[in-house]
């Protein structure tokens, strides 16, 4: 099993976990990763993602990709699995710890929010090794980090350290490896604190395209403010304010 699935009420931990292979993405973990989402779309938990024995994912598994043809290119094998992990209802949080390069990189890209020990290392190698990186990279990181920067990223190769892949934004905290998994359930405890449909609708919001706001907002609310849920809650406010 290369993807070790942790179920609570609330959410799922899913731990990468291919140790000798530094926890490399293969079809195998990519087979299990839709298996995974298809349980998450029907039933929407908060989703952490991290990798086992102190590496996140030191990328796609290259023995396999050597073998891939143009055909296998073009079904997009990694991106379709990234996309569905982007596209889950609740959020999705990455807990990255040593290296995420290449594949890897790219599914912590997917997830909405990402947080980092010291000893991370972010990249995306692909053209050193005669490919690019089409697994969401070119599109998702100028929306996480810039233009600039995501060109500078994947046209040198190069990988960044925690530090710096704080500062550009591209994780939102650092935390001690041993504090990196109580942290990311921190911040699903606060996600888990709001109503869900609350939660998923400003997922929606953040993922649609510009050209969809302000109009996208209208209507979510509009569902909200007819919730059950929104009255009790804010009826909950105002008693303990009244108090």
């Amino acid at each position: 099993m290369t993807l070790h699935i942790e179920e609570r009420d609330d959410r799922v931990v899913a731990t990468l976990d291919r140790p000798e292979k530094r926890n490399a993405i293969d079809q195998e973990t990519i087979d299990a990763l839709h298996e995974l989402c298809a349980a998450l779309e029907a039933s929407p938990r908060t989703l952490i993602v991290t990798g086992s024995d102190g590496v996140f994912a030191a990328g796609a598994d290259i023995a396999q990709l050597r073998d891939r043809t143009a055909d296998d290119a073009r079904r997009g094998i990694n991106a379709m699995a990234f996309i569905r992990v982007r596209e889950l209802p609740m959020p999705v949080i990455a807990a990255i710890d040593g290296y995420a390069l290449g594949g890897g990189a790219e599914l912590a890209y997917a997830a909405d929010i990402r947080i980092a020990t010291p000893s991370s290392r972010i990249g995306n190698p692909e053209t050193g090794l005669g490919i690019i990186a089409a697994a969401g990279a070119t599109w998702r990181l100028p929306e996480i980090v810039g233009d600039a920067r995501a060109s500078e990223l994947l046209l040198t190769g190069r990988t960044l350290d925690a530090e710096e892949a704080l500062r550009w934004g591209l994780v939102s905290s650092l935390h001690p490896s041993d504090e990196l998994l109580p942290a990311a359930h921190a911040i699903a405890d606060r996600i888990t604190a709001n109503d869900p449909l609350a939660t998923q609708h400003t997922k929606r919001a953040l993922r649609a395209p510009r050209a969809q706001h302000p109009a996208i907002e209208f209507e979510l609310q509009a569902e909200l403010f007819e919730s059950p849920e929104k009255h009790r809650r804010m009826t909950a406010f105002l008693e303990r304010k009244n108090r």
